[in-house]
């Protein structure tokens, strides 16, 4: 049994758009700056592999000081497929890592966003989303680079044991932590700073972000992962849409849970346990005989949220490579951008009912 609350979401499912709930347009709160990495006390356990270092390649010379955004004009319709990703995204309803690009993922988030507004299901950024999808504020920030994001950066091991006497596995560069803070892929950070020069950023240089804050917070009534379209929905008690995230699934189909799951743990900035026994196929595994604790940061194996399922050794998750989520390459766990991972655990609730379908 699935219980209630799936059968009434297959229910609002099958209904014809007029019939469904819609929930509110959401108000927006400003963004704050990102919090200093503190361990959590709560175990995770996991099977998940870290994925591979992320690759940067450092441009120009001159930084670029941008001008401060105007409010004059707003609301309106977005422009364009930048603008829409981040009008879906302040909604919670994430297009993947913002690039300006209308692919499968920004198309799946326009379908969850016609189906919360009633509107035909085309998937496109047609004349009805657009004229829906409105912008309450400019799509862009200022972000001022502080002496303390300089001061978090840290190179990354390419080891298991290094990276277990790291401080903590933090952000390498500044161009990773504000691609991250807003949403975006670096090369998209890129395109908007074209002066910047990424190898000498200073305190105090003023960086152009998507504003993509996440609306405020409503506790979920429950989570569904639908296997075959790789993403995760959080809705309310009354089916309302509150999150569309685009997640990874695992790489091997007897490694996909299916069914009904609970949350049994929430854990942000986690440390991660390293058990050599999962990985026999690394040959510095091989050679470890003991397991290792790897310290918290976004670019720890599980980035900067894990919620536990009542599957041992199954999660939810951030990821350090947020470009790389909607993959069939997991272990196991349902891998997030580290951005939807941190809104997704202020949504959910020990006891929740996740329901998991092909």
């Amino acid at each position: 049994m699935l219980g209630f609350g799936v059968a009434i979401w297959v229910w609002w499912r099958n209904q014809p758009p007029p019939h469904r709930a819609t929930a509110k347009s959401p108000t927006f709160v400003a963004q704050t700056n990102l919090a200093t990495i503190k361990p959590t006390t709560v175990p995770v356990p996991t099977n998940e592999a870290p994925l591979p270092t992320k690759a940067i390649t450092e441009l120009s010379p001159t930084p670029q000081i941008p001008p401060p955004a105007s409010a004059e004009g707003f609301p309106r319709p977005p422009r364009d497929g930048f603008e829409a990703q981040v009008a879906l995204a302040r909604r919670a309803i994430s297009p993947g890592s913002i690039d300006g690009l209308i692919g499968s993922q920004t198309r799946a988030a326009l379908l969850a966003f016609q189906r919360q507004a009633g509107l035909p299901e085309t998937r496109e950024l047609d004349a009805e989303a657009r004229a829906r999808l409105a912008l309450d504020a400019p799509p862009l920030t200022t972000y001022v680079v502080t002496s303390n994001d300089l001061a978090r950066l840290q190179p990354l091991s390419k080891t298991w044991l290094g990276k277990s006497q790291q401080t903590a596995l933090d952000y390498e560069t500044i161009l990773e932590l504000v691609a991250e803070r807003g949403q975006a892929s670096p090369n998209s950070i890129r395109k908007l700073n074209p002066a910047v020069d990424w190898a000498s950023v200073a305190a105090g240089a003023m960086i152009l972000i998507p504003d993509a804050t996440h609306p405020p917070v409503t506790r979920a009534g429950f989570v569904v992962i639908s296997l075959g379209e790789k993403n995760l929905e959080a809705f309310d008690a009354n089916t309302n849409l509150l999150a569309h995230f685009p997640c990874s699934i695992a790489a091997r189909i007897e490694k996909r849970p299916a069914g009904e799951l609970h949350v049994t743990a929430i854990a942000p900035n986690p440390d991660y346990t390293f058990n050599p026994e999962v990985f026999p196929e690394s040959p510095e595994a091989q050679q470890l005989k003991t397991k290792l604790i790897l310290p918290p940061g976004p670019n720890n194996p599980v980035g900067t949220a894990w919620i536990s399922l009542d599957k041992p050794g199954y999660g939810m998750h951030g990821t350090p490579s947020p470009e790389q989520v909607g993959r069939t390459e997991s272990h196991g766990c349902f891998r997030l951008a580290n951005w939807n991972a941190d809104y997704l655990i202020k949504l959910v609730w020990v006891g929740m009912p996740v329901y998991v379908e092909p």
